[in-house]
């Protein structure tokens, strides 16, 4: 029987062999690389071992072990982060009754109308137009008295009432302009109530 360094001689040869026949092969082209041989496991490596470990050995002497950092007892603490609150804006200051009536500013004046100004027979057309139109728009208004009206028809009326009325107070303040465009918009949506009936 063949020993086992013969062996392990064997298996390395026929490795060495396999390595180097690809590249004597004339494949000058191609690179191969062999991978590198493995060696063998020896099998008493494998078998569990037998023979008891030497125990014969002596501990190392006293003076070689180093001895562990000692540690303070008492451990400082590490101060934690504090934080601080953020200040909060001061209020904004309200002023007191006693300040408002007293210290108080005037209140603005009102914005004045600003009407175009019209020559005296434009402003007498106007005023003749808007005399017409206020009297076309009462007239529809008093055919529908005593009808019962839906819900469209009675906002119509309202509104031909709240036209009216503007159109009224502006020719008081001399906006014959403004008075005729009102009368207008009464007299046309009146008209539009009387067909709906």
């Amino acid at each position: 029987m063949p020993s086992q360094s013969s062996r392990n001689l064997a298996i390395a040869a026929a490795l060495a062999v396999c390595g180097v026949l690809p590249t004597l092969g004339g494949c000058a082209e191609k690179q191969v690389h062999a991978s590198a041989p493995v060696a063998p496991v020896p099998v008493e490596a494998v078998r569990p071992m037998t023979t008891a470990p030497d125990t014969d050995a002596t501990p190392p002497p006293e003076s070689a072990t180093v001895p562990a950092p000692t540690l303070p007892l008492t451990a400082t603490p590490v101060p934690l982060p504090v934080s601080v609150p953020a200040e909060k804006p001061p209020a904004p200051h309200k002023p007191s009754a006693e300040q408002t009536t007293g210290d108080a500013a005037p209140p603005h004046p009102p914005v004045p109308q600003i009407s175009p100004q019209l020559s005296p027979s434009d402003q007498a057309a106007y005023e003749r137009k808007t005399a017409e139109d206020i009297s076309v728009a009462e007239s529809n208004l008093h055919q529908t008295e005593g009808r019962q009206l839906n819900a469209v028809q009675t906002d119509m009326t309202e509104k031909i009432r709240s036209f009216l009325a503007q159109s009224r107070d502006a020719s008081k303040d001399g906006n014959w302009a403004s008075a005729q465009n009102l009368a207008q918009k009464a007299r046309v949506l009146s008209v539009e109530l009387i067909n709906s009936l």
